[in-house]
């Protein structure tokens, strides 16, 4: 099992947000973009562990701001921490506006996902090759967030 760098695991999405994806504002529906972030990063996940992973947790999504009706999403992805068999993955959004020639970014989610077998038992995963300080200082972050979900999921501490 050869390790990765976050640059082997990068994907990219795009999505043409259409009216049955907004509410009546015609702004996309937080649960529709929640369901993008999640196939994104799992992408990114499945290149990373070369298998099958499930969505373990989605640790924070950020809404910036609105996503309109016509606007092209595109989430962008990539590894940036590894456990023994979990893995982090970064999604960023961006909304294009096509008619104004306008590109925003508007959110950001950081999402768990567990490489698992067919029986769908936890397998391990790749470690990460950090090539640069910005991937290091990823990591370490993801390190503070992974010990945050640990600490609320002991008794007592919600």
């Amino acid at each position: 099992m050869n390790a990765k760098s976050p640059r082997e695991t990068m994907t990219e999405m795009n999505e043409l947000v259409l009216p049955n994806d907004t509410n009546l504002l015609g702004n996309l529906l937080g649960g529709t973009l929640l369901h993008w972030i999640d196939i994104a990063g799992a992408m990114a996940a499945q290149k990373h562990a070369n298998s099958v992973v499930a969505t373990v947790c989605i640790d924070s999504v950020d809404f910036r701001e609105p996503v309109h009706v016509g606007e092209i999403v595109t989430l962008k992805t990539r590894v940036t921490w590894v456990g023994r068999t979990s893995m982090e993955v970064i999604v960023e959004v961006f909304a294009e506006d096509c008619l104004r020639g306008l590109k925003r970014a508007t959110n950001k989610a950081y999402v768990t996902y567990v490489s698992v077998d067919s029986k769908g038992k936890p397998k391990e995963v790749p470690g990460l090759i950090l090539e640069t300080d910005e991937q290091r200082k990823e990591y370490a972050e993801a390190e503070r967030r992974r010990a945050e979900r640990l600490k609320r999921r002991q008794p007592g501490q919600n």
